[in-house]
Formats: C-alpha cells, structure tokens, sequence
C-alpha cells in the first residue's frame, strides 16, 4: 500500500494488522482520486473508519488543506498516526479516536464542515445507512460536499434524506457510491 500522487508519492504505508481493515486498493484509490481530483485541491477532507489512513493522507498529499481522520480501533489509531507522521502531514490532520456517529456528532458541534467526506465502513454490517444520517444530522457536509460511501457490491445504495446518489463506481467486488445534498448542482457528474 503506497500514496499514489502528490507530494508523497510513493511513501510506502503501513497497514493494522490482522483481518480487522481492508485497505482500499491502490487502483480503487487511483480510479477514486481521478474522480474527485478537480474538488480536492484545498478542500477539508473527512476520512471515516479510516484503517491505515490511507485514503485521507492520499488526499492531503493531492492538495487537500485538512484531514480528519476517525477509527475506533487504537491498533488504527497508532496506524494512522504512524503514516502521517512519515508523510509528514501532522500539521494538517487531525485523528479522532472514536465510532464515526459520535465523531460526525463532535464535529458537527465544533462547527466544522467537510467538502469531501469518505466513508468505508465494515461490509455487511449496516453502518453506511446509519452513518449517512449522523452525518446529515451534524450538518459537517458542505453545501456543495460530496459524499464518498465504499461498499461491497452486495449492498443496497444508501438512501438518505436529503441526499441522491449521483453517481456509481463499480470494481471487482466493491462499489464507490457518490453522493450530493439534493438541491446542488450535479454538472460535475
């Protein structure tokens, strides 16, 4: 697992270990960075059930200003931090150890708001569903935010309030699913 672009390519990233993570492979990641590239440049990035924080710090090495990261388990925690001090981007990131409702709740109360929010929760366990909604429900999405939901492929698309999916992305045995507020503006996609 390595920072595909940016400032740190090629760093080599470390992983938790065990079977608790699934990191996002390197061509999901390329195809996903390809996708979203003209909206991270100084954006604030959320990376929720972030595992090795790879897929944040491959947006702060792309030009993001921010990134949140948020995990429950220390082991990714340690992880995390870990890559982001060899990526040397501690100065624009942040880790939360914490469940992603009660991190999207914290969040929303500090005011903070995300133009792009990345979500890969366990598969098959509910969480993107309930996820979605403590997200909406702390109001940290951008008025014209994106919302990035890796699933498996055999999970329902999300359906929120307030929220339409404008687009799917499909691979091998995962999904991206992208989604908008309703009301903006979908041109990009």
């Amino acid at each position: 697992m390595r920072v595909i672009s940016g400032s740190a390519r090629g760093l080599k990233l470390n992983a938790p270990e065990g079977l608790s993570t699934r990191p996002t492979t390197d061509r999901i990641k390329e195809s996903l960075f390809n996708i979203i590239s003209f909206d991270l440049y100084e954006s604030r990035f959320l990376d929720l059930f972030s595992g090795s924080g790879g897929i944040g710090i491959e947006a702060l090495s792309r030009g993001a200003s921010k990134a949140v990261f948020v995990d429950h388990a220390q082991s990714s925690i340690k992880v995390i931090s870990s890559n982001i001090e060899k990526a040397r981007f501690a100065d624009r990131a942040e880790i939360l150890c914490m469940k992603a409702d009660a991190a999207a709740a914290m969040l929303g109360r500090r005011g903070e708001v995300f133009d792009i929010i990345f979500m890969d929760p366990p598969y098959g366990k509910g969480l993107t569903d309930s996820t979605l909604y403590s997200i909406l429900k702390a109001g940290i999405l951008a008025p014209d935010g994106l919302i990035i939901a890796e699933q498996s492929k055999q999970e329902d698309i999300p359906e929120a309030e307030g929220l339409e999916v404008v687009r799917i992305k499909d691979y091998k045995i995962t999904k991206m699913t992208f989604l908008k507020h309703k009301e903006s503006s979908l041109e990009d996609f």
